[in-house]
């Protein structure tokens, strides 16, 4: 098929196309995206490559050295996922979206390529996720972008994104998520991430487990890369570490990472300590402890998807409650017994109302099954409702009273559908092409 075929006339086919890839479920393994790459002449080596991976706070961190690399007046490409609201978030230059019409041109472009590679075999068909981390390379590479920002999918190792030779590589956090395909101990997940590390290429870290840095430690030697730690460089008090206009003090943490990682490269690039200051002052990332307002009432959006992510969550409401004199009203929803156990200890502790609000996705978790695992003494403050009962149209919010803060947390997919519904000049949500 040709790549001007009426299959891919439009967005809509072009998305159905790219949906279809999707539901034929994650791919891991670097081969095919290894095939995908040298077919198109490797445009991933066309610029200098920022890799990041964490089970937490990566896209922060990409998102704050973004911002500062911005500051010092370098044209940067920013890779991260999944997505909130619309497919283009995905892959940026200067954050700017892909737009729709791109991603129809790159899907036209790449299709014809996918389809000599699944000639011989049917399973080298790159996945949906493979399709846009080429569309990521090739749109960095048209830009003519100074640096690109390349957030790791899933795990490190055998993520698409490894095909990359990065100039510094970063590992935010490990926790336990994503077990059945990284492993159920944090020395494999970090033996996972840690499969980012390149011979001789330095590695950032950031604050993780004694067992998880051993094992990356180890990895990082045989592989004679350089380690610089934020704990050794900034300490363990959060009073030394650089600020951010994020909110938190694990956004601290992530500051520290991104700043570790400005402070490697060469003084050509002109990173200094004002730059880096006033890129972590200026950092844009939606729905980590976002706070805005809806029919005047303080709305606070934040992804808390782990149970890693659940700590840092404890910490925030905990704030929250001693700012206010109030404790909030919580929307949540979220995927995976694990995530969500760890959720709602947290917010039965911290909450007045909990509002479950599963998102549309096939592995969230149900009412019911939300409603099991929540702690028997927390039980009475669960509601069941729907996104459109939360949030009757853009304005309004129907819950709580006036005064109390409503917070959104859990699954970033029910983030997206908020947003949505809350800032309809984001677009219509695409929520069938999250996930991986």
């Amino acid at each position: 098929m040709s790549p001007s075929s009426p299959f891919l006339a439009d967005y809509a086919s072009v998305t159905e196309y790219l949906y279809a890839l999707k539901a034929a479920g994650p791919k891991f393994g670097l081969d095919r995206m290894r095939g995908l790459a040298a077919a198109l002449g490797h445009p991933e080596r066309d610029y200098p490559v920022l890799h990041i991976a964490g089970t937490n706070g990566k896209g922060s961190v990409a998102a704050m050295l973004d911002a500062i690399f911005h500051a010092a007046g370098w044209r940067t490409g920013l890779y991260t996922s999944p997505h909130l609201v619309r497919l283009g978030e995905r892959v940026q230059v200067e954050r700017q979206l892909l737009t729709e019409a791109e991603i129809v041109a790159y899907t036209r472009e790449l299709k014809p390529t996918a389809d000599r590679l699944a000639a011989a075999h049917a399973d080298e068909r790159p996945s949906f996720f493979e399709f846009m981390t080429a569309m990521a390379f090739l749109q960095f590479q048209r830009k003519q972008v100074d640096v690109a920002i390349v957030e790791v999918g899933l795990g490190g190792r055998l993520d698409a994104t490894n095909v990359v030779l990065p100039e510094v590589a970063v590992i935010t956090s490990i926790g336990l998520d994503h077990c059945e395909m990284l492993g159920d101990t944090i020395g494999q997940i970090a033996r996972e991430k840690a499969g980012i590390i390149k011979e001789g290429r330095p590695v950032v870290l950031g604050r993780v487990p004694a067992e998880a840095e051993v094992v990356i430690r180890e990895i990082a030697r045989e592989r004679h890369a350089p380690v610089h730690s934020v704990r050794e460089i900034f300490g363990e008090a959060i009073s030394g570490y650089p600020a951010t206009n994020l909110a938190g003090d694990y956004q601290r943490w992530n500051a520290a990472s991104a700043t570790l990682v400005a402070r490697l490269m060469p003084p050509e690039w002109r990173l200094g300590a004002e730059t880096i200051a006033a890129g972590l002052r200026q950092v844009w990332w939606p729905g980590r402890w976002q706070r805005t307002s809806i029919g005047g009432r303080p709305l606070v959006l934040d992804a808390s998807h782990n149970p890693e992510g659940a700590e840092t969550l404890e910490a925030n409401l905990r704030q929250l409650v001693a700012e206010t004199g109030r404790k909030p009203v919580v929307v949540t929803g979220v995927l995976g017994e694990s995530r969500a156990r760890a959720l709602l200890e947290v917010l039965g502790r911290h909450a007045r109302e909990i509002y479950l609000v599963p998102p549309r996705m096939e592995r969230a978790c149900t009412q019911e099954q939300l409603e099991s695992y929540t702690p028997p003494a927390a039980r009475a403050l669960l509601r069941r409702a729907t996104l459109e009962q939360v949030f009757p149209d853009a304005r309004s919010c129907a819950i709580g009273q006036p005064g109390d803060t409503v917070v959104v947390t859990g699954s970033v997919y029910l983030l997206g559908e908020v947003l949505a519904r809350i800032e309809p000049a984001r677009g219509l949500g695409e929520a069938h092409l999250q996930d991986f």
